[in-house]
């Protein structure tokens, strides 16, 4: 029994997780600019987890910074000891997301004075998605709480810089400047958000 539990321990545990963030407010629209950015950095990077870390550090930093907008929150995930079976539900999260509403960013938009000049959008909803090895509480509890959902983001931080992050995805709505989320949108493609 002994050697069979040891085996057990000697695993690999891959958590897949994925973060709602809503904020709301008149002036939420700086926010894409980082989102936009970042996410082009990202598709530049080709796969390059490094550079995909810092940009998700970015935005977690960002949103930190935006703690007052904070509207409501999800969360939800699961935990696996096969690679490719995390990798499928990633991948399942991933599909999810990239089909709520206007979530595909514009990467054609190099002007990064934009969003000075285009009408705010009072909506704004970050989807993170990530894999990673071991075990972080932080991630793995509800996170629809300020305090709780700060812990968390601070956790996918440490995650980077522990070098235990093994994929990464960040989809936003809207993304393209100049869209706008309303509520009804929000209600109807964002039914699992829970207000803070």
């Amino acid at each position: 029994m002994s050697g069979l539990f040891n085996r057990m321990m000697g695993r690999t545990r891959y958590v897949v997780c994925r973060i709602f963030v809503h904020l709301s407010g008149t002036d939420v629209t700086p926010i894409l600019g980082v989102l936009n950015r970042t996410a082009r950095e990202a598709i530049d990077a080709d796969g390059d987890m490094e550079v995909m870390g810092e940009c998700l550090v970015d935005v977690c930093q960002a949103l930190l910074q935006y703690d007052d907008h904070w509207s409501s929150v999800h969360n939800e995930g699961d935990v696996f000891w096969q690679e490719g079976e995390a990798g499928d539900f990633f991948n399942e999260l991933f599909t999810d997301s990239a089909q709520r509403y206007l979530s595909e960013p514009d990467l054609e938009t190099n002007d990064t004075n934009t969003n000075l000049t285009l009408p705010p959008t009072e909506n704004v909803v970050v989807m993170l998605t990530i894999a990673y090895e071991g075990e972080v509480p932080d991630l793995e509890t509800n996170l629809a709480g300020v305090a709780e959902l700060k812990r968390g983001l601070k956790a996918i931080i440490d995650l980077h810089y522990k070098h235990n992050l093994r994929a990464i995805q960040v989809h936003f709505s809207p993304a393209r400047l100049g869209d706008e989320l309303t509520s009804d949108q929000l209600l109807q493609h964002y039914p699992e958000l829970v207000p803070l």
